[in-house]
């Protein structure tokens, strides 16, 4: 049987390749994004276990259980999936818990290698948690096999990286000696890295595993055992991770339930219970902000993602063809189902100005309009970029919305996918209206939804696109500006809402991407979210140090 510190040895090379990655925070990742990088009979075998799944027990997380929960819809299909969990009370997910509190007395190190082993397990199913997603989630194939495979994995990894450098970072032990002039005071003095307890990891629909393994791993490499708490309409992707992290606990004669899937339906939740458990002393969260509101509420420490209103602050570009292409892609991709996606678009009253000449207000949205128009008709790339709805809200906010009091400059273009024919699809509309009907652009309207939004001038866009991040919330924000000037002003002030800007971006980059190991996901200072990762925060939150003294 393998141990754990032999597994260090295996992993040592990758895991200070990380911690340097997390100081040097150039682009790094042991990962590799694109499906061809892996076996090419890997996608057949992924989707031949998704179908063999269907309707079928998830028995890999080898729990008894006498009862069998699961209620999953594929939106490429609009049947439910079939997959039953088992389901384990409250209680008993927290006895578990309880019980493997053991995991502490591991060695950091060995803590570490444990949790890569883990990811090179997943790394061996990323097709079938790739096809895992798409059922669960409807995004396309290749965001499914990214964001829930090496895109997770690079999270996961640099949660682990950053919490083994953090508990490294003071001596275990040191001899101190004090001068008393004619004799020294010695003491022998100890400190430990002692985890806070029972980790509680509440998940959500749209990026199953990308935004919850992020949280899991920082509190397992803190000493911290688990339970996540998945969202009932997307578990099988987590559900994969779980199963894997708790084999390899297995092989290395630890309990398994360091880590535990608590599953649940819509209409008997257990996440409240959970969060209210006065065992549970960590909470990561994922997804609204209401429920987002209650979890920051409770006695515990807690690390948020919730919703902001994310904005395109436009100035000045050097051509508006190519920007309105950029915002299109930001704006479509995944249907618009991103808590980075822009949904706001300000532009001056007077409109800009490029260097192929003065574009209007009404010009820039129709580059916009007739930008998004052509990337979802585009036959290779409108199924494929949309993806499908996820959520039955989703669906009303567009249904109902209408033009949201303004001006439909673009509706809802009827596109099929031609590989899956019962796909919800909605394409983004395009909203013009003025900085007046702030009731309708001030709030995040989660899915295909774009607002141009008429400014008095260039300045007032920024004050706009400011004050809603600080009131609001915002975790990302994209600029195009000629002007270096303006460029200053707009870092600095969305800066001050504690808002990240990206500028003048065009080609391969988008507003919607964060690089793990770069790129710090949500900052934790406006009321997107009250937590950033990975900073050192993000794992110093999950321990505190404890020194012991000796004469």
């Amino acid at each position: 049987m393998t141990t754990s510190m032999s597994l260090y040895t295996k992993h040592e090379e990758l895991l200070e390749q990380a911690v340097k990655a997390l100081h040097t925070r150039t682009y790094y990742t042991p990962y590799p994004e694109h499906p061809k990088a892996y076996p090419a009979e890997a996608n057949d075998k992924g989707k031949d276990w998704f179908a063999g799944m269907m309707n079928q027990d998830f028995k890999e997380l080898n729990i008894e259980s006498n009862s069998w929960i699961g209620e999953e819809v594929s939106p490429y299909f609009q049947t439910g999936i079939g997959v039953t969990y088992p389901s384990l009370s409250v209680d008993s997910l927290v006895e578990n818990a309880t019980n493997a509190k053991t995991w502490k007395s591991t060695p950091v190190k060995e803590r570490a290698a444990l949790l890569i082993e883990s990811l090179e397990r997943v790394k061996e199913r990323y097709f079938d948690i790739a096809y895992a997603t798409m059922h669960t989630t409807g995004q396309s194939f290749m965001m499914a096999f990214q964001a829930s495979g090496p895109h997770a994995n690079d999270r996961a990894l640099e949660a682990i990286a950053m919490g083994y450098h953090e508990i490294n970072r003071f001596p275990s032990e040191t001899e101190w000696v004090k001068p008393m002039g004619k004799f020294d005071l010695t003491l022998k003095k100890t400190w430990k890295a002692e985890p806070k307890g029972i980790a509680l990891v509440i998940g959500c629909s749209t990026f199953p595993t990308w935004n919850t393994v992020p949280g899991m791993y920082a509190s397992l490499i803190t000493g911290n055992p688990v339970i996540i708490k998945p969202h009932p309409k997307a578990i099988l992707p987590i559900a994969v991770v779980v199963a894997e992290l708790r084999n390899v606990l297995v092989e290395n004669g630890l309990n398994p339930d360091i880590i535990q899937l608590a599953v649940d339906t819509v209409s008997n939740p257990i996440t409240k219970q959970l969060a209210e458990h006065k065992a549970v002393k960590l909470i990561d969260y994922t997804g609204g902000n209401v429920f987002g509101d209650y979890i920051e509420s409770l006695n515990k420490t807690t690390f948020t993602e919730k919703a902001g209103v994310n904005s395109v602050i436009l100035d000045s570009a050097k051509d508006i063809k190519s920007v309105a292409q950029n915002i299109a892609f930001s704006a479509s991709l995944y249907s618009g189902q991103m808590c980075t996606a822009p949904q706001n678009i300000y532009v001056p009253e007077e409109g800009i100005e490029t260097e192929e000449g003065h574009v209007s207000f009404d010009e820039v949205t129709k580059h916009v309009a007739a930008a998004i128009e052509g990337l979802v008709n585009h036959p290779k790339m409108g199924a494929g970029t949309l993806g499908g709805i996820q959520n039955d809200s989703t669906i009303k906010r567009i249904e109902d919305g209408g033009n949201f009091g303004g001006t439909l400059a673009l509706g809802g273009q009827e596109i099929s996918n031609p590989e899956f024919e019962n796909t919800r699809l909605f394409t983004p509309r395009v909203i013009a209206t003025d900085h007046t009907n702030k009731e309708a652009y001030s709030q995040e309207c989660f899915g295909p939804i774009v607002f141009v939004v008429k400014t008095k001038n260039r300045n007032h866009s920024v004050e706009i696109a400011a004050e809603l991040a600080e009131t609001k919330g915002a975790l990302t924000c994209l600029a195009y500006s000629t002007d270096s000037d303006m460029m200053n002003t707009i870092e600095n002030r969305m800066n001050e809402a504690f808002t990240p800007v990206s500028f003048n971006f065009g080609g391969a980059a988008f507003v919607n991407q964060h690089a793990a190991f770069s790129d710090f996901h949500v900052t934790g200072g406006n009321p997107a979210g009250n937590a950033s990762f990975t900073n050192p925060e993000y794992v110093n939150k999950r321990f505190v140090w404890v020194g012991n003294r000796y004469a």
